[in-house]
């Protein structure tokens, strides 16, 4: 059997996109910026059976559930579109970030099975096609495909909406799991709600827009402060979006607000460090390399603290069948380890 195996990790938005203006093709409304991190990843094996009447779908060591198995037919179905081939797959994945919890594990997941689909099917692996693979099965999955930051364009159709390398100065992220349930909104109902019923819908879109130029320009000039300015301000904005949804949408739980809090006051005691949050209750902290292991310290009473660097993009092992070999190959344009200072 033709087979491949992919390694994604999460990323985490310091940018943030919330809305998509083509639900079909996962167009976003605006552009958005991420970091990859170098925790958490997820493993995915695509084995091709020629023989087998239906897709198979399994997550840990468990067969998955309706609607995720769902959502993973049908990206095959998109692959196998593409690549002129009908045979069905098992589908492996191994997930280390909690699911369903702001933690960006769909990100992952659908980086990584767009890397081994890919190349089970006889596709192309190079990081533009990946990610725009990728983007159809998660939006911010076309992020997850690029080490280190990653600048996901809007575009205007299909083969133009991507993600592509950013550099920026040496940063961490700390990430703080708080104790919180699986999120009861997904990102993706939380951004029709959002569009359709929060009055301040249009005003976040203009500002976001803004945002990803003035970060650019941030990481361009390589200042750290400017771009936690911009990362905290941002994902502050798009939590207040969603909470004047209709009706309202709350990711962020009192245990995340502690968090918050005590980022504030952090910065006034003179340790810098600045705090985002994605559709979730867990909170990422953005630190200098030299202050991440005291950021986390201090924030360690409050949650289950990691602190990640910039991380790899999709890394492909392609199942020599002759040979039981694996050849390796991928999206990281022979750089693992982007934007990290080493």
């Amino acid at each position: 059997m033709t087979a491949a195996t992919a390694h994604a990790h999460p990323n985490i938005a310091l940018v943030k996109y919330w809305g998509k203006r083509d639900e079909q093709l996962m167009l976003p409304q605006t552009g958005s910026l991420s970091m990859t991190l170098d925790i958490l990843p997820t493993t995915t094996t695509v084995e091709l059976d020629p023989d087998a009447a239906a897709d198979e779908f399994v997550l840990g060591d468990t067969a998955a559930g309706p609607a995720a198995t769902g959502r993973v037919v049908r990206f095959l179905d998109l692959v196998r579109e593409r690549a002129g081939r009908p045979e069905r797959a098992v589908v492996r994945s191994v997930n280390t970030a909690p699911t369903g919890a702001g933690m960006a594990s769909s990100a992952a997941g659908f980086a990584a099975l767009a890397g081994a689909a890919s190349a089970a099917y006889g596709l192309p692996t190079d990081a533009r096609s990946l990610s725009v693979l990728a983007r159809r099965g998660s939006g911010s999955a076309a992020r997850s495909v690029i080490p280190g930051l990653a600048v996901w364009h809007a575009g205007h159709d299909d083969s133009s909406s991507f993600a592509e390398p950013v550099d920026a100065p040496p940063m961490r992220l700390v990430a703080v799991s708080v104790d919180a349930p699986e999120k009861a909104v997904s990102s993706r109902e939380g951004m029709r709600r959002t569009a359709l019923t929060s009055p301040f819908h249009t005003a976040w879109t203009a500002s976001a827009s803004r945002d990803l130029e003035a970060m650019l320009d941030a990481c361009r000039d390589g200042d750290f402060s400017r771009i936690g300015r911009i990362a905290e301000t941002n994902a502050l904005r798009m939590h207040a979006v969603t909470q004047a949804a209709d009706p309202p949408i709350r990711y962020l739980r009192p245990s995340s607000i502690a968090v918050l809090d005590e980022v504030q006051s952090m910065r006034r005691a003179g340790l810098e460090a600045y705090a985002t949050a994605d559709a979730g209750p867990h909170v990422f902290v953005l630190a200098r390399p030299a202050d991440a292991d005291a950021v986390a310290r201090a924030l360690a009473p409050l949650g289950e603290v990691r602190v990640a660097g910039p991380g790899p993009g999709v890394r492909v092992e392609r199942h020599d069948e002759r040979h039981g070999a694996r050849q390796r190959g991928g999206a990281e344009h022979g750089d693992e380890r982007r934007n990290a200072d080493a």
